[in-house]
């Protein structure tokens, strides 16, 4: 089972949902980099479980032990690793789930590849658990490009068919650092007050919703990356995709092809300073696989959690009977509002891999 990201950093993750630790490595960072505990403790509570109803009971302190790559607070270069210890785990809960699969869950391919030896508890090395060291790398790759002026954040765009605003071009740094602030990120701020209400009624009805998460990137120079293979859009692609429950990512703006050209394309111009500037923003700050300067902005699709209490068709893969399921234990009736922070955290690593 590979879990390495190899290019010009390297990303390591290992652990399972309801082993002792979780973790990732770091390979190729810069050395010298002071980090800020503070902002690395402040994403993780971003994405930490247990906050409140709208999410799993599991209570996780999700504190990070690193254990390489760090000496007085600054990197070392050397890979940087590390270790979230898991304290809250109910293993019992998912003694059925060697035999049921669930819906939706990775259960059945995995068991498949692996010849029924995959740990299913809470969906073992599957599980949305492991984005918590993806947010702790993300929150040092973030530190990174603040240095450089490049700033990334996120909002929740939708949660089932209740939508907020979409970023306005220009998108500013201030936006980003108000969102960051929100415990729940919307531009328009009573929107979330109707998006709460879908997320308690599918927890009331043992159901589970999903939604959309748009992220922009502000201060990316133009001329990074490559045409076709190697663009910019297929690395972002290739990392957003390897977060769980994510079943699309759409660049710019994701009603772009029912424009015409007219509409569609971004015309450039001279701004007082005489920087290059575009009018509009329709490409998402990505033309020809190259950024063009303006902010990155990019939709991802999170799929409703398949872990729901309500009785589903399955299989028993011991019997070979078709049966049914209902799957217990603890399980968040939406994971938009947490995955903000993830969608955040490997949109700032895969800009670090640009500019390392």
């Amino acid at each position: 089972m590979p879990a390495t990201y190899r290019n010009n950093i390297e990303l390591t993750l290992f652990g399972e949902s309801h082993g002792k630790a979780i973790g990732i490595t770091i390979g190729n960072l810069p050395s010298g980099i002071q980090l800020d505990y503070d902002e690395i403790k402040k994403d993780m509570k971003r994405r930490a479980p247990g906050l409140n109803k709208m999410s799993t009971a599991r209570k996780e302190a999700d504190e990070v032990d690193i254990i390489s790559g760090v000496q007085d607070g600054i990197t070392t270069g050397a890979p940087l690793t590390g270790l979230i210890y898991n304290s809250d785990q109910h293993s019992k809960d998912y003694s059925l789930l060697k035999s049921h699969m669930r819906p939706g869950h990775s259960d059945y391919p995995a068991y498949v590849k692996y010849h029924g030896f995959n740990d299913v508890r809470g969906g073992g090395h599957f599980s949305g658990r492991l984005t918590a060291p993806i947010v702790f790398a993300g929150a040092i790759a973030k530190q990174i490009l603040k240095q450089k002026g490049i700033n990334v954040g996120a909002h929740i765009l939708a949660i089932k068919d209740i939508h907020d605003d979409s970023f306005q071009h220009p998108i500013t740094t201030e936006t980003l650092d108000l969102l960051s602030q929100q415990t729940y990120p919307t531009l328009n701020q009573e929107v979330f007050k109707e998006m709460e209400k879908i997320i308690e009624e599918a927890r009331l009805n043992q159901n589970s919703v999903g939604g959309k998460i748009e992220c922009a990137i502000v201060g990316m120079p133009a001329g990074i990356g490559q045409p076709f293979f190697d663009s910019v859009e297929s690395h972002l692609s290739q990392l957003l995709f390897s977060i769980p429950a994510v079943k699309g990512v759409s660049f710019g703006d994701e009603h772009i092809s029912e424009l015409d050209g007219l509409q569609a394309n971004d015309c450039y111009y001279y701004d007082e300073k005489g920087n290059v500037k575009t009018k509009s923003n329709h490409n998402g700050g990505i033309t020809g696989g190259i950024t063009n300067g303006m902010p990155i902005t990019f939709t991802v699709a999170i799929k409703p959690t398949p872990s729901i209490a309500q009785k589903q068709d399955t299989i028993n893969v011991q019997t070979k009977e078709n049966t049914t399921i209902e799957v217990h234990g603890r399980h968040d009736p939406c994971i938009v509002q947490r995955a903000v922070v993830v969608v955040e955290a490997m949109a700032a690593l895969c800009m670090l891999d640009f500019i390392r």
